[in-house]
């Protein structure tokens, strides 16, 4: 009935937002055979699903107000999108990881100082549609979203209606409710597709650091794919920002390398975490996953030259401060059961455009990172 994604988010927005003003269509993003980096289309919001094959996203936002300037902070309501989708042994579990941070309410108060961004672009009735065309876009099996204050009002309804079972954990001190005419409370949200997975178990995480409960928290699930029994591991996380905060970042990656070493029972259930570490690679939180017994490795590593390098950014914003980049943003697998098929390129410092990110193109300071992943052929046996 629907020939495209655009027209589809169209009608469900009709149905639950008559009138909300939406912007022209932009070009189609598409995702990239590794490790060659081909130039794309200037707008990434919408990726071209013409090969069929099922996908998994998350997206990652936060809300938490912060001075401007400050390296790791951002009042954003985003949604970390990763994807993943597990088919039959030998068969592919597609996993577009579309990481991009999408903005809640309080950005169009001006409070995240995006000096470069118009304040129109921040409005949530715009990029409530640029963030649902992307989901449509995509169709993922599995949505991890972080930072998400419309779940009841947006997320939940709208993707029930499309076949998903979504969980949402807010935080235990949501500073979204801070601001006038707040939405509720921030957390994290995990959706996957019910005709493709079935439920396994579910665990909501709040993070600890130095034995102390702290106001970041995760969501652990494991799945099992219907065709075929086998089970996988999936996890979202937003850790702590701001400059100054590194120390804690690596407690609760510690801690939740621990909840995950249990859940996945020693890394036996091949695991896929998702998140917004808002850590560069250089940090103590990233070497502790990159040398954790659950043998992980990064994915978007593969886009480099050597395999063995993070993107040179993934997230690029003008505050009053200045102007920074920084790699926050990760996508990690077990590297023993499964391969990384494919990823999804980043944008260029042309399409990006001059006043940088967020902007009514890019409803986001943060990228998309999408990969597709495969079951190995022993998925048990360590490398």
């Amino acid at each position: 009935m629907f020939h495209s994604p655009r027209r589809l988010c169209s009608a469900l927005l009709q149905r639950d937002a008559p009138g909300l003003r939406r912007l022209p269509a932009p070009g189609l993003r598409r995702p990239l055979s590794p490790p060659a980096a081909v130039p794309r289309p200037a707008s990434p919001r919408l990726l071209a699903a013409a090969s069929g094959a099922a996908r998994s996203c998350s997206r990652t936002g936060e809300c938490t107000p912060v001075p401007g300037g400050e390296r790791h902070g951002s009042q954003r309501a985003a949604v970390s999108q990763h994807c993943a989708t597990v088919l039959q042994p030998g068969e592919q579990i597609e996993t577009p990881s579309p990481k991009k941070n999408f903005f809640f309410s309080a950005l169009g108060e001006g409070k995240d100082n995006f000096v470069q961004c118009p304040v129109e672009a921040l409005k949530w009735e715009e990029r409530k549609c640029l963030i649902l065309e992307e989901i449509l876009a995509y169709q993922p099996d599995i949505l991890c979203l972080q930072e998400v204050d419309h779940y009841f009002d947006t997320f939940q309804p709208l993707l029930s209606r499309l076949g998903y079972q979504g969980t949402f954990f807010p935080k235990p001190w949501s500073p979204c409710l801070d601001v006038e005419h707040n939405n509720g409370p921030d957390g994290c949200a995990l959706f996957f597709l019910q005709n493709r997975f079935k439920l396994v178990n579910s665990a909501n995480i709040r993070l600890t650091a130095m034995t102390l409960k702290t106001n970041q928290v995760a969501i652990a699930q494991t799945l099992e794919c219907k065709e075929s029994g086998r089970q996988f591991c999936i996890a979202v996380t937003h850790l702590k920002a701001r400059t100054g905060w590194e120390r804690f970042r690596s407690a609760q990656g510690c801690d939740l390398l621990q909840n995950l070493q249990n859940i996945t029972q020693g890394a036996k259930i091949p695991l896929i975490v998702c998140g917004d570490f808002n850590a560069e690679p250089t940090e103590e939180v990233y070497k502790r996953f990159a040398s954790s017994s659950l043998n992980l490795n990064s994915a978007y590593k593969l886009l480099s030259a050597d395999g063995q390098s993070e993107p040179p950014y993934t997230t690029w914003k003008i505050r009053t401060s200045g102007e920074c980049r920084h790699t926050l943003d990760y996508i990690w697998y077990s590297k023993h059961a499964l391969n990384v098929k494919s990823a999804l390129d980043l944008l260029t410092e042309e399409q990006i455009g001059p006043n940088r990110l967020p902007s009514f193109n890019y409803p986001s300071d943060h990228l998309s990172l999408v990969c597709d992943f495969s079951f190995t052929e022993e998925p048990d046996g360590l490398s």
